[in-house]
This record gives structure tokens, sequence and C-alpha cells, in this order.
């Protein structure tokens, strides 16, 4: 369970940031690319060690909604179809003090990689 518990959830007009603030004061600003490729969904963390993945080509992606569940975390839904993410107070909490070091990581893992930040294009 989280020390600090949420009193402010809001999407920004353009649906590419979500602000969290906590009870202590502390107020995150987190974009919709760095939730979307740290979603803490098995999709992209996997089922066990060594299993996480790589996701490309989210920098624009949107939130298009953000739901409670129970009342220790949100299920926040995407414009790409991601929404199996369940963000805890406490995930949240750590993006909000973390993020600017594992956005760093994430651009050296695509960079290593050789994947983009953008979506590419499909051949025709």
């Amino acid at each position: 369970m989280s020390d600090h518990w949420p009193t402010e959830l809001r999407i920004s007009k353009d649906r590419h940031r979500l602000v969290v603030t906590f009870d202590d004061g502390a107020s995150f600003d987190l974009s919709a690319e760095l939730l979307r490729v740290l979603s803490p969904s098995a999709e992209v963390q996997g089922h066990g060690p060594g299993q996480r993945v790589t996701v490309p080509g989210k920098r624009n992606v949107q939130i298009i909604s953000v739901q409670p569940t129970g009342n220790y975390a949100v299920r926040i839904g995407f414009d790409d179809f991601h929404d199996t993410g369940i963000y805890t107070w406490s995930y949240l909490r750590e993006l909000g003090e973390k993020g600017d070091v594992l956005f760093q990581a994430y651009e050296q893992e695509l960079a290593d990689k050789g994947m983009s930040r953008d979506r590419s294009e499909k051949p025709r």
C-alpha cells in the first residue's frame, strides 16, 4: 500500500499528460508516453524476469480514460487500445519521482535496439 494518496488526477486538454497530486502536496506531471511505455501490464512487463517488452512508437499516444480500480489504483486507457495496466498509487508516485531517469533508460533501450519513439510507417 502507498504511504501517500492522490488528491487529484487530471488529464491535460490535449490528453498527452496526466497530473497527479498527492496528499502531501507533491504533484507530478506525467506524459502519456511515459505511462504507456512503462505500463505495469503483463503485456509490457511480461510474466517474469527478463520478459519486459520495449514499446516503440508511442511519442504521440493519448490518454482516453482513467478509471478507478478499487481504492488503490487506476486503469489508464490509451488511444492505441492499450488499457490493461493497473497503476497503483505507489507506482504513479514512483513514476513521478523517478520518471526522468526511467525515461532516459527507455530512450537508451530504444537506441540500443534500433527503435524509435515515433510510429513507423508500414510499407504499402
